[in-house]
């Protein structure tokens, strides 16, 4: 399962679309978000990776990372969608939605 990343405790930040996130280890993430929306009222973010290294930059396959809020003991999250389901659903609208700025391979 993948790392939550919480918004609460560990500071979030959205400025100029862009999002820095603390995992559970304290490393920070920065993300550019690239939309967002909202089905049957959860709101998703479509995001991208913000990297400074110039190697890392090379290396970074371009992919876009969607997040969700979770809540869990009161503390809201944003994590990965971890249904395959609900991925391939939300995914997919947002690759249509993002098609003209993106070129997606599948």
């Amino acid at each position: 399962m993948a790392e939550p990343f919480d918004t609460n405790d560990n500071e979030m930040e959205l400025g100029n679309n862009i999002l820095t996130l603390l995992d559970d280890e304290g490393v920070e993430h920065t993300f550019e978000v690239v939309s967002e929306m909202e089905v049957e009222g959860i709101t998703y973010l479509a995001t991208i990776p913000q990297l400074q290294n110039p190697q890392e930059l090379l290396d970074d396959a371009g992919e876009l990372v969607i997040l969700k809020p979770v809540v869990e003991d009161d503390e809201e999250f944003l994590e990965l969608i971890q249904d395959e389901e609900e991925f391939n659903l939300i995914s997919a609208i947002f690759m249509q939605e993002l098609s003209d700025t993106f070129d997606f391979e599948e």
